[in-house]
């Protein structure tokens, strides 16, 4: 059940978990990533309405954003900790699974999304998501 400060309410993990039925393992990700934005208050999560609205406008913006014609992107391929110290770069989606389709371990990845005129870092995600996400052009 979701506390009341005031005129604030905070919701937890396990409020979130039951409201979104998204894992709690994902919603501590997403809050660590700050890709949903919190508050550590001891050992627990906090978030609020306001950053949970934030979250869903900004995932609805980077898919409009993303199905713009004519966009182009890079993408990095690179090792997550210590084990692996490759590091990829790759013009096109295909060329992504392929290099990941050679690894021994993909939990060990992730994949830098860039705008090629911008050279922003568009998203950073895990290998595994990603190939998940991509699994119709395999």
């Amino acid at each position: 059940m979701p506390r009341k400060i005031g005129s604030l309410t905070l919701y937890s993990i396990d409020d979130l978990h039951e409201m979104l039925g998204i894992s709690k393992m994902t919603l501590r990700a997403y809050l660590r990533e700050g890709r949903l934005k919190g508050r550590k208050l001891g050992v627990s999560w906090f978030v609020t309405e306001n950053a949970i609205r934030e979250y869903f406008e900004e995932a609805e913006l980077m898919h409009q954003s993303s199905s713009q014609k004519g966009r182009k992107y890079t993408y990095i391929v690179q090792g997550i900790n210590d084990l692996v110290s490759e590091t990829e770069y790759c013009e096109t989606v295909q060329e992504v699974i392929h290099t990941l389709n050679e690894q021994a371990i993909i939990s060990l990845f992730q994949i830098q999304k860039i705008d090629a005129d911008t050279q922003e870092v568009i998203e950073i995600i895990k290998a595994r998501d990603f190939l998940d996400t991509h699994d119709s052009i395999q």
